[in-house]
């Protein structure tokens, strides 16, 4: 007997809780800090412990920027560790990711555990510069608590990240001359969650 029906669909409702991360760049950094995100997705079973989902998650968080190097502004100077955002840095990431999901176990088992990945989008949100969309990936690995009814409880801990590009960097070439390079920032964000999921099939 197998861990799970092959063909079957599952709707996971998301709840979890995201720690902060530190974004450097050239002359300041900025911290994505901890906030509760929440989502829903849609499991298909592609093989018999094995899935696919997309899902929606959303992190609500305040992310504030700060100087890292006294700047100058006019006539005025900035100093180090001043925050530019001050009273506007509320903000959202919003991820869109395909996931593909392995069990271990079989359906005697009462707790499943897993691995699993995904990539998608990430749509990041601030007050001053709108929104932005950017390449996103997750990890994740937990357990999945199964009942005796269509629900199941999925406790599991994750990492994602979002990579945007912020600038250039420049390089001197003998024979080019100064080459631009794109800079690349990325935010690595550890966290603890669990899935509340109803299975169609049963």
């Amino acid at each position: 007997m197998s861990a799970q029906s092959a063909q079957s669909f599952l709707l996971n409702l998301y709840g979890g809780y995201t720690f902060s991360d530190k974004v450097d760049f050239d002359s300041s950094y900025a911290r994505v800090e901890d906030g509760f995100e929440y989502g829903i997705g849609l499991e298909y079973f592609i093989m018999d412990n094995a899935s696919i989902e997309l899902k929606y998650n959303r992190l609500d968080s305040r992310m504030p920027l700060y100087t890292k190097v006294t700047l100058a502004n006019g006539g005025n100077t900035i100093p180090a560790g001043t925050q530019l955002n001050a009273g506007d840095d509320k903000g959202a990431i919003n991820y869109i990711l395909a996931d593909y999901t392995y069990y271990f176990g079989s359906s005697s088992q009462k707790a499943l555990p897993f691995l699993g990945a995904g990539a998608g989008v990430a749509i990041l949100e601030t007050p001053r510069s709108g929104s932005g969309t950017y390449f996103a990936w997750e990890i994740k690995a937990g357990v999945k608590v199964k009942t005796s009814s269509p629900l199941s409880v999925n406790l599991h801990a994750y990492l994602q990240s979002m990579s945007a590009a912020v600038g250039y960097d420049y390089y001197w070439d003998y024979y080019w001359g100064p080459v631009a390079v794109t800079d690349y920032a990325s935010t690595f964000q550890f966290g603890l969650g669990a899935v509340l999921s109803y299975d169609f099939s049963k």
